[in-house]
């Protein structure tokens, strides 16, 4: 006899094995339904279902426990910054004038706040935060620096590479290391 599993409150018999309710490893199918989203989020659930081999019901639980577990953090269209005027790309090494973690966490919550930054992570090495800033051009982004970033608390040094052309970006994560874990 198959075990009943609880989901949500509820208690519902298994349809098949790929509908089981896992811990938190991935198996095959979720690992299918990542590549599968990241390739085209707006894929239907059905036609989602389809490319990964599963029903839609249990692809559709499946869908909300990656949602639900943190694994799928969102949503959202990939626009070509060019497009909407944004055409220069910098790399920002900002170094911060303390390391303390009051100082840190003041300047790391004002970055966030700051829509010309589409990404910031701490770097080891000499620096305190890289940065990816776009702006619609090197006037825009000079008037940036002077009037917002060099504003913010415990803004020490900033170093600026630009960005001369894209390479690779937007790409999706490898999952292919989950797999081999199976």
């Amino acid at each position: 006899m198959t075990p009943k599993k609880t989901i949500q409150g509820k208690t519902r018999k298994p349809e098949t094995e790929a509908d089981e309710v896992h811990g938190d490893a991935l198996d095959r199918y979720d690992v299918a339904i990542l590549a599968e989203l990241q390739a085209d989020a707006r894929l239907s659930n059905t036609e989602l279902a389809a490319r990964i081999g599963l029903s839609a019901a249990p692809t559709w639980r499946r869908v909300r426990w990656l949602e639900q577990q943190g694994y799928i953090t969102g949503y959202r269209a990939e626009i070509d910054r060019r497009k909407i005027g944004l055409g220069v790309l910098a790399f920002l090494r900002v170094d911060a004038e303390r390391n303390n973690a009051a100082a840190t966490q003041a300047l790391e919550d004002a970055m966030r706040r700051l829509p010309e930054v589409v990404s910031c992570h701490y770097i080891s090495g000499s620096g305190t935060f890289e940065l990816q800033v776009v702006a619609t051009d090197l006037d825009a982004y000079s008037r940036w620096t002077m009037e917002t970033l060099f504003k913010l608390p415990n803004v020490k040094d900033l170093h600026t590479r630009f960005s001369l052309g894209d390479v690779k970006s937007g790409a999706a994560l490898p999952l292919r290391h989950l797999a081999a874990r199976r």
